[in-house]
């Protein structure tokens, strides 16, 4: 097994300054994670989890290139049922050959630019996936699609600045300058909701999530102001995916994510600050709800409980009701030194937990635990 991360030392995801519209991809930090076809499941998981930044893992047989398979695809097989006692123990090769998909192999000499494009303009349930770099015959290395499309970013910020330097060299017209600037603002716009959302659901994502969350954690300390957190859980979702099949599931997910939105932003009026909502896991969400006290953290909990009730999405395999249900957890605090955001996301973890073993369908109020 090869391991070795070729990068900055630390950050991967901040891309080299100075990146021009000529900028290849071998100028981004890539990923060195290679492993034989031999190598059994329970090691790439392993892997995986001493190394949470990695975006996947590159397989080869004797030193030649396979394919590779993302750190998505792996555990979502592994984390279906019986998932792990038929993988675990068997080489990744059986794996792959269940969950291989089209794989985007670029030479390192390609623009950043182009890189970008084709990387979203694959299918939704591809979008994330790590873009397969080879720097040479036989050397293949791995590039998170995130850290190409911040480094796209900077790039378009440079050409905002070149053109600034036409307007005044050349004298380019306002109005052509203007029309320039706005095809720029779009195409930004564009990039950060790329890097920002879940491509199924069409919420935030899990990075988004962790960035906002510290975000409002610093301010509300400064402002002694109280920070709710609500955990949405989809209550037997497993059932449902084996019952329905994984489209069915995808549907699920996109509904629950559309009334959950819609259920947060009917309470807009009781929240003094912006909510962000974001899917936390497979079939988990999350709710930040800024300056917000408990008990009206509870009461919005408990419609979206509701709401995603009133879909009537059918779910004959569910043991609480003939249709899908969310057990949520919820809990509040004041930010402040002597705790942290996770302490918070535990907390609320605790409480949807406490809500399953009471049967589900329910929203509870947890408190956070010191040690």
């Amino acid at each position: 097994m090869s391991v070795e991360f070729i990068a900055p030392s630390n950050s991967p995801e901040k891309p080299p300054e100075n990146l021009t519209l000529e900028s290849t991809l071998k100028e981004l930090a890539v990923f060195n994670f290679q492993i034989e076809a031999s190598s059994l499941a329970k090691d790439v998981a392993r892997l995986f989890q001493a190394h949470p930044l990695l975006p996947g893992v590159i397989l080869t047989v004797n030193g030649e290139f396979l394919g590779m398979i993302s750190r998505r695809r792996f555990m979502e097989r592994m984390s279906r049922p019986f998932g792990v006692d038929i993988f675990a123990c068997r080489p990744i090769s059986a794996l792959y050959q269940i969950a291989k998909t089209d794989i985007l192999i670029l030479p390192g000499i390609a623009l950043i630019v182009m890189a970008a494009q084709r990387a979203v303009q694959r299918s939704p349930e591809q979008l994330y996936e790590p873009i397969v770099v080879q720097l040479a015959p036989q050397v293949y290395r791995l590039l998170d699609v995130h850290q190409v499309l911040v480094a796209l970013s900077q790039i378009h910020q440079q050409a905002t600045w070149y053109i600034s330097e036409l307007y005044y060299n050349l004298s380019v017209t306002q109005s052509e300058l203007e029309a320039a600037n706005s095809q720029l603002q779009s195409a930004n716009s564009e990039l950060y909701r790329l890097a920002n959302s879940d491509g199924l659901t069409q919420v935030a994502n899990r990075r988004c999530f962790n960035e906002y969350l510290e975000k409002q954690w610093q301010e509300l300390e400064q402002e002694t102001a109280e920070l709710s957190l609500i955990l949405c859980d989809i209550d037997f979702f497993k059932k449902f995916n084996d019952t329905y099949g994984h489209q069915a599931g995808d549907d699920c997910l996109q509904q629950v994510a559309k009334t959950i939105v819609e259920a947060v932003n009917c309470s807009a009026g009781e929240v003094s600050g912006e909510m962000l909502v974001a899917r936390y896991g497979g079939e988990e969400f999350a709710v930040i709800l800024p300056r917000t006290s408990p008990e009206i953290a509870v009461s919005i909990a408990e419609q979206i409980r509701v709401w995603v009730k009133k879909l009537e999405i059918e779910n004959i395999k569910s043991p609480v009701c003939c249709c899908v249900t969310l057990s949520l957890g919820v809990a509040t605090t004041v930010p402040r030194p002597e705790i942290s955001e996770k302490d918070l996301i535990a907390a609320a973890d605790r409480s949807l937990y406490v809500a399953k073993d009471a049967g589900r369908d329910r929203a509870i109020l947890g408190t956070i635990k010191l040690d």
